[in-house]
């Protein structure tokens, strides 16, 4: 995933800072949306996957303007836990590392149980 960042992804406008840079939240969505990327395809039919866990470090500032690219690597699966390997990287190098955990759920079953309708 590569995204160029944007006034609106900095901390300033997401409020979780008064930098205008790439805000933590936003490197997560970014991270999460390699993981979905990175499996896209290889999900069972009327599947799909749900954030569990992550563990990041956000290391380096980036500014506006600057493109950064998400990877995510598939490294274990345990039973309907999948966790990946994932990092965010610019120009000037490491900008997020860590590892990102989404399970695989029967969407109709999970839609159900969240609208308070569990079996």
């Amino acid at each position: 995933m590569t995204h160029a960042v944007t006034a609106a992804d900095t901390a300033l406008a997401q409020g979780t800072g008064s930098v205008p840079v790439l805000a933590t939240p936003y490197v997560v969505l970014l991270a999460e949306q390699a993981a979905v990327v990175a499996i896209d395809g290889h999900v069972p039919a009327e599947h799909t996957t749900v954030g569990y866990r992550v563990q990041l470090d956000h290391l380096a500032p980036v500014p506006v303007g600057d493109v950064v690219t998400a990877e995510a690597v598939l490294e274990t699966i345990e039973g309907r836990r999948l966790t990946f390997r994932v990092s965010v990287r610019y120009r000037a190098g490491l900008v997020a590392a860590g590892r990102i955990t989404r399970v695989v759920v029967e969407e109709d079953r999970f839609l159900a149980r969240a609208n308070g309708n569990a079996d």
